[in-house]
């Protein structure tokens, strides 16, 4: 766990004071958004459209990423909201990844509309930064101990002593009373570091849609091949993962929304939309 990078401690500047620290999540979304700008603008010269167009994308995708993750998360978590409605909102943990997809393609969109742009084609311009900003956002989440996996006993399991909530025995009973912890001595416990796993599949999805991007002809296949992979990647994953399960105490909310994804994204994969823009991306 590295939560903070550098402390730079109280900072005293014209009579204020305030402390400043650089924190690895925070640093590790900078790095997201400014690596999907840099390949976003590359993409962009190459079919045609104004590079400057980066910019506005990457920024009104991270304004609606995170309103959208944080409104997730909270009605994930309505018990913890009703009994710390402050602290659960101001909390700097609970960027869910799939609440940020929602909020960024609909701040995205309204963007696409007001230039009068072609979704289908920015959609598939976009679908290889979505899974690269959620490989390298996750490895924030390693760093601060957030959204980490079931107990374990693997050789690379780890334990997070300050995590977003803590491994400890003690609170998984008390965060998650639904997971069976019976078979593990009290105290730290090791968990699965599913940030990791999802760090390394994402990325593999992130160079296969990189490098098909260029054989695209059909307006949109991209995005359904992103809403497929990504959907089957965290799908899978959730049977991992700590959260609860809803539907017959098997699949979690996430899981349900992955199974859209993917249904959706297989539909429009054999069907696509058809498209009055040209078949070149």
């Amino acid at each position: 766990m590295f939560p903070v990078i550098y402390d730079f401690g109280v900072i005293r500047i014209f009579g204020f004071e305030f402390h400043f620290a650089i924190y690895s999540f925070g640093f590790m979304l900078v790095v997201a958004f400014y690596s999907c700008y840099y390949f976003l603008n590359h993409d962009l010269k190459r079919v045609g459209y104004d590079e400057k167009l980066a910019s506005d994308i990457v920024f009104w995708a991270a304004v609606g990423g995170i309103l959208g993750s944080k409104v997730y998360y909270l009605l994930e978590n309505l018990d913890r909201v009703i009994d710390d409605p402050a602290g659960m909102i101001l909390s700097g943990s609970g960027l869910v990844f799939l609440g940020g997809l929602l909020g960024g393609l609909v701040a995205v969109t309204i963007l696409l509309r007001k230039y009068n742009l072609p979704w289908l084609i920015f959609a598939d311009l976009v679908a290889p930064m979505l899974i690269l900003g959620s490989s390298i956002g996750r490895i924030g989440c390693f760093l601060v101990g957030d959204d980490y996996g079931l107990p374990s006993k693997l050789p690379w399991s780890v334990s997070f002593e300050q995590g977003l909530p803590p491994t400890t025995t003690q609170s998984f009973q008390m965060n998650y009373p639904w997971i069976d912890i019976s078979d593990f001595p009290p105290g730290i416990l090791t968990v699965h570091p599913t940030q990791i796993y999802e760090t390394i599949l994402a990325f593999g999805i992130f160079l296969y849609l990189w490098n098909k991007r260029i054989s695209i002809t059909i307006p949109g296949t991209l995005f359904y091949l992103y809403l497929i992979l990504y959907g089957t990647e965290r799908f899978l994953m959730e049977f991992m993962r700590t959260n609860p399960k809803y539907v017959l105490s098997t699949f979690s909310g996430a899981q349900i929304i992955s199974v859209m994804m993917i249904v959706i994204g297989a539909y429009f994969y054999i069907k696509p939309i058809k498209s009055g823009a040209p078949e070149e991306t």
